[in-house]
């Protein structure tokens, strides 16, 4: 397994390359702004990018996936329901992305967007079990993902709350690898550290820890922060669609 986390600060944002050594086999993850060290990072480990992975349709900043998979001679990936324009790979739920050695099973976590996904990675190497999950903007470190963005406060809080849910069901040690960290919009009480597990969450996480659906909804549809700029133009534009 080799691992590579990207951090930005403007915007903030966390993007990923993983993948087996091995096969020389990689995936790029929600990647932000010059594409440039994604290929060299592909280049030092050895390493071919195969799959590039938006986790949802962004809302914050521009996304770079299309034009690094260009670059790499990848395959775009987005959940195959998005409301996207073509080309890219459809993926649906439990789909997994090969990678030698390491594979990425999709879940599909919809709640701060209807088109959200994560990826649960396993290294058959190590073991059979995942070691760790990348889970966007639904699941990060103190927090979970605003619901507001792609339709309304409460019905993407409901739908957020299974989704949640879900990810509860994974193994306290499973790691967990988000989009954003502290100052991202896209999170209310984030921490600065990018990276946490489930166990930590379902103990520390406010949200995370809530099992009542109507308590979660009241939690989400409070002191919900300015919507990003631009954010429904963002979200057009990373989709490959023009406003009307």
């Amino acid at each position: 397994m080799i691992l590579r986390q990207f951090l930005h600060t403007d915007p903030v944002a966390i993007s990923y390359l993983f993948g087996c050594g091995g096969k020389s086999m990689a995936a790029v993850v929600d990647p932000v702004g010059d594409i440039a060290p994604y290929l060299q990072a592909a280049k030092d480990t050895g390493m071919r990018i195969l799959y590039v992975v938006d986790t949802h349709i962004h809302a914050d900043h521009a996304s770079s996936g299309r034009r690094l998979a260009e670059a790499a001679g990848a395959e775009y990936v987005l959940f195959a329901e998005a409301e996207a324009a073509p080309p890219f790979r459809g993926v649906s739920d439990r789909d997994v992305l090969d990678l030698g050695n390491v594979v990425a099973e999709i879940l599909h976590t919809p709640g701060h967007t209807p088109e959200h996904i994560s990826l649960l990675v396993t290294d058959r190497t190590r073991a059979a079990e995942p070691w760790f999950v990348l889970t966007g903007h639904t699941l990060m470190v103190g927090d979970v993902g605003r619901t507001e963005l792609a339709t309304t406060v409460e019905a993407g809080a409901r739908v957020l709350f299974h989704s949640l849910q879900r990810l509860k069901t994974l193994p306290d040690y499973v790691e967990v690898l988000p989009g954003a960290f502290s100052g991202s919009v896209c999170g209310r009480s984030l921490s600065g550290r990018p990276m946490s597990t489930i166990g930590f969450e379902r103990r520390h996480n406010a949200a995370f820890r809530i099992e009542d659906e109507e308590e979660f909804v009241r939690l989400m549809s409070r002191d919900i922060p300015p919507p990003p700029p631009g954010a429904a133009e963002l979200r057009a534009t990373n989709a490959g669609l023009a406003m009307t």
